[in-house]
């Protein structure tokens, strides 16, 4: 994604905007600890743990910063020769050694065989990064809320601690190591791991738009989920220069002190039967926000002219439920296009963008040093700019700016 315009003095005031607090049925969350105004950086977090999200990554991307490799001077790994870094800098910050271990073997054709498919390959490269972390680090994964238990047969839990012994050299293991602690861990990937996403082009096949990397940002898994969230995250994996692994959120618009601050979890023009159904399955519960109220009393969920195609641009975070917020609440009692069936319409007009086939969420970018709003909003997902003047399509066409 390109990289955003940002103000240091609001990024470095992002850590008082937000402060934890318990919800009643919700349970943790992160509320807005002042008055919050649109396309405030709420948080700025590095990666507590930071991994691959297919073999195929290690061929396409740095093994330390999940860059784009570049064609002719990519670094390789001088230890496993299946990864490969970015640069010098890279290479001598290296990669996680117990996953470096398993490639080792064959140039990592053990691990190939042990995780034939991507939906092996992903729990597997995440076990075998968390089995690297210090011991600080591996208690704080531990300590993140979890997942409810995978459906029958989705994962198998005890052949990936079993793949994970064969591959790993049992001294790069913790002390702890057990199938108990995988089954663990496993939870803690399903409930709270946040896709780096290959940035969207135009014209981009479905088939290439898919995450680079899995990061768990601590923090960041507090957002409680909202199908009209006031707040959406950014990945800028290309940028130049130290935390371009970072997650960045922003505020979508004016928040009061004390308002719950939300993310969607996956793309917002999901269906209302798709989004219930993965946040059943992937998270324990079923969503109750204002928009999943007015769509759970329509006829044909077919007939939804939100979109049906979805993608894994937001496919983040643990436990959450309705949410919701003082823009939000305007907007939703008026009428944007007419449809009384749908009063939450100009939440998409606003802020879900409008480059073909991209479906990502649009969020202001940060306001001046002396306060003044950008009124330019910048896609989640492509990067691109539109102004706020243009935010109608009647008012100016598709309104995207480079």
């Amino acid at each position: 994604m390109a990289s955003a315009p940002q103000n240091p003095t609001t990024a470095a005031a992002a850590g008082d905007a937000l402060r934890v607090a318990d919800l009643p049925g919700r349970g943790r969350g992160l509320v807005a600890a002042r008055s919050v105004r649109e396309g405030e950086v709420l948080l700025s977090e590095p990666a507590l743990l930071l991994y691959p999200s297919t073999l195929a990554s290690l061929r396409a991307y740095c093994a330390a910063c999940f860059r784009a490799l570049p064609a002719a001077a990519a670094v390789p790994c001088a230890s496993c020769r299946a990864a490969a870094f970015c640069s010098p800098a890279c290479a001598a910050a290296a990669h996680p050694r117990v996953l470096c271990a398993a490639l080792s073997h064959g140039g990592g054709a053990g691990l190939a065989a042990a995780a034939p498919t991507e939906a092996v390959q992903e729990p597997l490269l995440f076990l075998l990064a968390a089995y690297s972390l210090p011991d600080p680090a591996l208690r704080a994964v531990l300590s993140l809320s979890s997942a409810p238990p995978p459906p029958p047969g989705a994962q198998d839990a005890a052949g990936l601690h079993a793949a994970v012994a064969a591959l790993a050299p049992p001294h790069l293991l913790p002390a702890g190591f057990s199938p108990d602690l995988t089954a663990a861990l496993l939870a803690k990937d399903r409930g709270n791991s946040f896709a780096i996403m290959e940035p969207y082009r135009p014209g981009m096949s479905l088939e290439l738009l898919k995450a680079r990397a899995y990061a768990v940002y601590p923090r960041a898994s507090l957002f409680n989920h909202d199908c009209l969230p006031n707040a959406c995250h950014f990945d800028y994996p290309d940028r130049p220069g130290p935390g371009n692994t970072d997650i960045v959120v922003r505020a979508l618009h004016d928040m009061s002190e004390g308002r719950e601050v939300c993310i969607s979890y996956f793309a917002a023009n999901w269906r209302y039967a798709d989004r219930q159904r993965r946040l059943l399955e992937d998270y324990g519960f079923r969503c109750e926000c204002d928009r999943c109220q007015v769509e759970s009393r329509w006829k044909d969920d077919d007939d939804d002219n939100n979109g049906d195609d979805g993608d894994d641009a937001m496919e983040e975070e643990e436990d959450g439920g309705d949410g919701g917020d003082d823009g939000m609440e305007e907007e939703g009692d008026g009428d944007a296009d007419g449809d009384d069936d749908f009063p939450h319409a100009y939440f998409f007009v606003r802020y879900l963008c409008d480059s073909e086939g991209c479906w990502g969420m649009l969020a202001p970018l940060p306001p001046s040093p002396n306060g003044e709003l950008s009124h330019v909003f910048e896609c989640n997902l492509c990067g691109k700019l539109r102004k706020e003047e243009d935010a109608m399509p009647d008012e100016g066409g598709s309104g995207m700016v480079h």
